[in-house]
């Protein structure tokens, strides 16, 4: 759990992901898109990445990826991404950590 926390505050947002994983795609592509350059961490290809993965679904990530943090806290997987951005709260949030400057 604390290697978690460590890297969840890397930078404003980070986002836990497979390579296998289409929402994990989606995702990072979103925040590409807006010109986010977010921290990945690629649980099946990085040592450790199991016991990360366990990590996150104790912290009540079901599925456990894609896991993004935002400001170090945990958002949230793909349907809390996507329910923030059609809401239009996504864009103020990462202005407000310093993942976006516009």
């Amino acid at each position: 759990m604390e290697r978690v926390t460590k890297l969840a505050s890397e930078k404003p947002v980070v986002i836990f992901s497979k390579t296998s994983c289409c929402m994990s795609h989606t995702i990072k592509t979103l925040f590409y898109d807006f010109g986010v350059s977010p921290a990945i961490h690629e649980l099946d290809e990085i040592p450790r990445g199991r016991e990360i993965e366990q990590a996150l679904l104790r912290l009540g990530c079901k599925p456990s990826v894609p896991a993004v943090f935002i400001g170090g806290e945990l958002v949230g997987g793909a349907n809390e991404i996507m329910s923030l951005h059609l809401n239009r709260s996504l864009i103020p949030l990462l202005k407000q950590v310093g993942a976006l400057w516009v």
